[in-house]
Order: C-alpha cells, then sequence, then structure tokens
C-alpha cells in the first residue's frame, strides 16, 4: 500500500477521447485528485462521479483536477460522461497495471464468492508528484467534500498557533 509523502506511481493511460494522460502532464501545475472506482454507470459510481462533477468548479479555482480510474474501455468511459454529463476525465486501465500501482486491485469477498475488484480508493497528488493523501476503502457518499476540504488545506494550510512559553 502506497503512503503520504511518496512519489507518487508514474502513470499514463487514455482516456475517454482516447488521448493519452499521464502524470507528467500536470508537473508543477495542478493538484490531481485520481480517483479509483469499480465500475462506469453502477449505483455509487454514478453518486461519486456526480459528486465530483458539483464540485468541479471548486477543484478548478484550487488548481486541482479530477481523474477517474477504473478498468472500463474509453467508449464506455464517453458514454458515462454523457450520460451524466460528468466534468471529470476518466481513464481507461483496460490492462489494470494503474490499478496494480496503486494497490487498488484487491481480492473480494462477496455472497461467499471470491474474486479481485477495484477497492474504491483516491489519492490527492500534490504539484510535485508527491502523494499529498491516501485513502484506501472510501466510499462513495460526501467522498468528494471530504476530498475537497483535504485540498483547500493542502493550498491553504492553517498557520500554526504560537503559544507563549511562561
Amino acid at each position: 500500500m502506497l503512503e503520504k509523502q511518496q512519489d507518487a506511481p508514474m502513470f499514463r493511460s487514455f482516456n475517454q477521447n482516447n488521448q493519452l494522460v499521464s502524470l507528467g502532464d500536470y508537473a508543477g501545475e495542478k493538484i490531481i485528485v485520481l480517483y479509483f472506482y469499480p465500475k462506469d454507470d453502477t449505483p455509487g459510481c454514478t453518486i461519486e462521479a456526480n459528486d465530483f462533477t458539483r464540485l468541479a468548479d471548486e477543484f478548478a479555482q484550487l488548481d486541482a483536477v479530477v481523474i477517474g480510474v477504473s478498468k472500463d474501455n474509453c467508449e464506455s468511459h464517453a458514454a458515462f460522461i454523457s450520460k451524466y454529463d460528468l466534468k471529470v476525465q476518466l481513464l481507461a486501465d483496460t490492462t489494470g497495471q494503474l490499478c496494480e500501482s496503486f494497490g487498488v486491485w484487491r481480492e473480494r469477498e462477496k455472497n461467499g464468492v471470491k474474486s479481485m475488484a477495484i477497492l474504491r480508493s483516491t489519492f490527492i497528488i500534490d504539484k510535485d508528484g508527491i502523494l499529498a493523501d491516501v485513502n484506501y476503502g472510501v466510499n462513495h457518499e460526501g467522498h468528494a467534500e471530504e476530498t475537497l476540504e483535504k485540498i483547500k488545506k493542502l493550498v491553504n494550510p492553517e498557520p500554526e498557533v504560537l503559544t507563549e512559553q511562561a
């Protein structure tokens, strides 16, 4: 599992428009919210994508870009974005390489059946390519708001309060 203050794993993948997107595209310019989700157009994933879309302008004001990742292909991502008018980029990790490098491809058990699936997780990568926040196993409800608050604190850290020593 990844931890805060590590270098973010390098990534390169195609987005919904079949354009190659990489970590280097944003180096020195943008904070990246890289969120991994199980599948396009499923209830929890739709709520999460819509919540990030609703807050897209606020993320942009903080120089942050929101990028979702699943194992769905580019065509599926394009349809998902079109159906809900999403304002996030979605990367197609059809090989699973991105999921592996971020440690989100995990075994799960559902109804007594074990299978591999994406563990819903979010990584905040600062402008220097360092993991500012690592959050494995998130709940989709309220997650976009929590992530926005973390970025606000990253951009405008509260000053330390100095106490006078007696």
